[in-house]
């Protein structure tokens, strides 16, 4: 079984998180430079088992997609193209910045450390990690 990693994509930088290989526990990983990506991923992915992309999916509260989607879609186009071994799911990311600061903030960690947006974004992945895998261990 290979791992799951997660993709919170932004305009400027990306947060990662992964799976251990029995996909139980979702991990931050890293955060990147959007422009760099696709590159990191087809290295990682050259040295880990990675099973499924899951990309959070910004959502308005009606359900629409959110004005960011104009920015992700063409990166899940690319990321489909680019790495075709690796199938990519959405997954719900409502409120993942927001509870990413809340547990940081629970988590005991001073402010000049949560306002690291590299961190959030580290955070927020693992979150639409964790929100998927329960998601998936649910439907079974």
């Amino acid at each position: 079984m290979g791992r799951i990693l997660a993709i919170d994509y932004g305009r400027k930088r990306v947060g990662i998180a992964v799976t251990d290989e029995l996909q139980m526990i979702a991990n931050p990983l890293t955060t990147v430079h959007s422009k760099d990506i696709i590159s990191f991923l087809k290295d990682y992915c050259s040295k880990e088992n990675v099973d499924t992309f899951v990309v959070g999916d910004p959502k308005q509260m009606d359900n629409t997609p959110s004005e960011s989607m104009r920015f992700i879609a063409p990166f899940v186009k690319k990321l489909k193209k680019e790495i075709p071994g690796i199938p990519v799911e959405m997954a719900d990311e409502r409120f993942t910045s927001k509870i990413a600061s809340q547990a940081m903030i629970t988590a005991g960690l001073k402010k000049k450390d949560r306002q690291n947006k590299a961190l959030v974004d580290k955070v927020s992945a693992v979150l639409i990690l964790q929100s998927y895998l329960e998601m998936k261990n649910n439907s079974f």
